[in-house]
């Protein structure tokens, strides 16, 4: 099994992620902390359970802050989602969930993108707003722009909003534009 830790900076905002990204032949595994300054401060936690191909097919986000506590648990159930245990028809056919305080869940669309500058991929999700822990159905575009390199475009929540995303040669985010970028810890 191979093990990573990764950590990414939020850009825009006060935030830091610790991510223990574990790949093995069974599947991955994601284990995470978020915290965050906005929205009068929050810890959140989620873990994610992706199948060999880097779906999404399970993840759980706790949540601790000016909200209060609560927790959101969305489980794929054939071509729909399951929220909290109740199934959401809205998110029938949505392809991944998409968690706002990460760029982790972007690498499961964009190891799906076709290589090749000018090649793209378009998906719906399942938005999780992590502060708000509400879910809504929303789509994305990636578009590659070359090696290592892919344009994001919101074509749904947050319709008009584009990034320049910088990635590693397994798909996982370097660079998001205006939002995220990966340090490593000092020494």
């Amino acid at each position: 099994m191979d093990r990573s830790i990764l950590y990414w900076r939020r850009t825009d905002t006060e935030g830091l992620e610790r991510l223990d990204l574990r790949v093995g032949p069974g599947g991955v595994t994601a284990v995470s902390t978020v915290i965050g300054l906005e929205e009068g401060g929050y810890r959140l936690d989620h873990r994610w359970h992706l199948d060999g191909a880097w779906r999404a097919q399970s993840v759980t986000v706790e949540r601790w802050g000016a909200r209060g506590h609560g927790v959101l648990h969305l489980e794929r159930a054939g071509t729909g989602w399951l929220v909290d245990g109740l199934l959401r028809p809205d998110l029938d056919r949505t392809d991944e969930p998409d968690l706002s305080v990460t760029p982790f869940c972007n690498s499961f669309p964009i190891r799906r993108t076709p290589e090749g500058a000018g090649a793209s991929l378009a998906l719906d999700t399942a938005f999780i707003d992590g502060p708000a822990l509400t879910v809504a159905r929303s789509s994305q575009r990636y578009d590659r722009q070359g090696p290592g390199r892919l344009r994001y475009v919101d074509l749904g929540l947050s319709r008009g909003f584009e990034a320049d995303l910088v990635v590693d040669g397994e798909g996982l985010v370097l660079r998001y534009e205006h939002l995220f970028e990966r340090i490593a810890p000092p020494g």
